[in-house]
């Protein structure tokens, strides 16, 4: 997909002559543009997978009936061999963009914000949970054996070893018994430094929704941690987060090792292509990453 292409399916699908358009760099796995038109701005997203966008759009719609600011959906259908979503356009940043200008107070009025959406995200009903669910296999085991798939297949940039110290510490009786206490749960799992929009320290929208986290909520607070650690910016928002979450000792003691568990997804993703994006990888991210790892080893067992 490209800029062109983009040009005549605004015609197509709006009757509108696009003015700009401008190619999202953030995320991976999909064609992002915003295109500015005669009196407004919308989102274009693309992707050469069948059915890219069937669950975006059923979540969007739920989600806009327990007023989460989410985009409407302007016109979806298939252009050019790619499947395509033309969405409302927020004004605002990802938070990662925005984060080192945030005042204290803005950190917090922002984690207040999220953990009100996260509640009220967390009464919708998830369809299609099977009998036999589980948290520590959906989530904990899968993630643990395809960060270590990942390293090993991107040729070991880490040492396979990081994930298999925590496949033991998964099994420890006290995290074993927490993750059979997890039920499925709605909540927005892929909100961190990204898909989390800001303009004058305030939430002006939640952005690209295509599935819905089942179970337990920390994670999100978990990848924001890593985000933010992966950046070289300060944590307190993370601590915002978690003061506005109210933490048991135990569940505490979880998110430790939840961001743990995202430190080897993130290593696991360096020199992956994503699309026609490569996850950069160097000497000095290796150095910096093994670094987090240890720190936050050192924050779990503490």
């Amino acid at each position: 997909m490209n800029e062109e292409k983009i040009a005549m399916l605004c015609l197509k699908c709006l009757a509108e002559q696009s003015k700009e358009i401008e190619r999202c760099t953030v995320g991976h796995g999909n064609y992002v543009y915003i295109v500015e038109l005669a009196d407004r701005k919308v989102v274009i997203r693309c992707s050469e997978e069948t059915g890219a966008y069937k669950d975006t759009i059923y979540w969007l719609e739920k989600l806009e009936t327990i007023d989460i600011p989410v985009p409407r959906v302007l016109g979806k259908g298939v252009y050019e061999g790619y499947e395509y979503l033309i969405l409302t356009y927020f004004e605002g940043q990802d938070i990662g963009l925005v984060y080192t200008k945030l005042t204290d107070a803005e950190k917090r009025e922002i984690a207040k914000t999220v953990v009100e959406i996260q509640n009220r995200v967390a009464v919708l009903p998830l369809e299609h949970i099977s009998a036999d669910w589980s948290w520590r296999v959906s989530y904990v085991e899968d993630s643990l054996n395809r960060s270590k798939e990942r390293i090993i297949a991107n040729g070991c940039y880490f040492e396979p070893e990081k994930v298999d110290r925590l496949m033991e510490v998964s099994k420890e009786p006290e995290l074993a018994e927490y993750f059979d206490t997890i039920k499925p749960v709605a909540y927005l799992d892929d909100i961190s430094t990204k898909n989390l929009l800001i303009q004058e320290g305030r939430v002006t929208g939640v952005i690209d929704i295509d599935w819905m986290g089942e179970g337990d909520k920390l994670t999100f607070v978990a990848l924001t941690k890593m985000a933010l650690m992966n950046m070289g910016c300060d944590t307190d928002y993370v601590t915002y987060l978690l003061d506005e979450m109210r933490l048991t000792e135990m569940e505490k003691k979880a998110f430790a090792f939840y961001t743990l568990l995202c430190c080897v997804d993130f290593m696991g993703e360096r020199g992956m292509w994503f699309g026609d994006k490569q996850v950069p990888v160097s000497e000095e991210i290796v150095e910096r990453m093994n670094g987090i790892y240890e720190k936050l080893w050192e924050e779990y067992r503490s």
